[in-house]
């Protein structure tokens, strides 16, 4: 029988497989610590060493998500990870990057503007579930398929 792994190499373990947020992490460990204290101060302990980072999960979330994703998903996929609003903020991309995003995931899906009001509605749906608001998607709908790089 293999001896009991100590709750700090469980965490350890986690961590050195993928940048994991506070909340993450805790839930992980939770049913194999013996009180709550012990589990905070390791939590504690993890990030004054700067071995678990929220800010470093978002950084590496958001850069890994957003070619696909808009800003909105990001951020309810960041919150339900359990980083905090004002952390995931600094990291999610700004408008023009969110708008290249959303055209070039748009042309990748879709390979010719929207020939009536239909597939004009179905790709604005499409948008929308990867996370794009509508001011996004209308811009992204009028010149996704312009060769130039200016849009209004």
């Amino acid at each position: 029988m293999k001896p009991q792994k100590s709750l700090r190499a469980r965490a350890l373990d986690i961590l050195s497989r993928q940048e994991t947020s506070r909340a993450e992490l805790k839930r992980k460990l939770d049913p194999h610590a013996e009180s709550e204290e012990e589990l905070e101060l390791l939590l504690n302990e993890l990030a004054e060493r700067r071995w678990q980072s929220d800010e470093r999960f978002a950084e590496t979330y958001v850069h890994s998500k957003s070619r696909q994703h808009g800003r909105l998903r990001l951020q309810q996929a960041l919150q339900a990870k359990g980083v905090s609003e004002d952390t995931a903020r600094s990291f999610l991309p700004d408008r023009d990057s969110e708008l290249k995003t959303a055209m070039a995931v748009l042309r990748k899906k879709f390979k010719a503007p929207a020939a009536d009001l239909k597939e004009k509605q179905k790709q604005a749906r499409f948008l929308a579930y990867r996370g794009f608001d509508m001011d996004i998607i209308q811009t992204a709908l009028k010149n996704g398929w312009n060769d130039d790089e200016e849009w209004e």
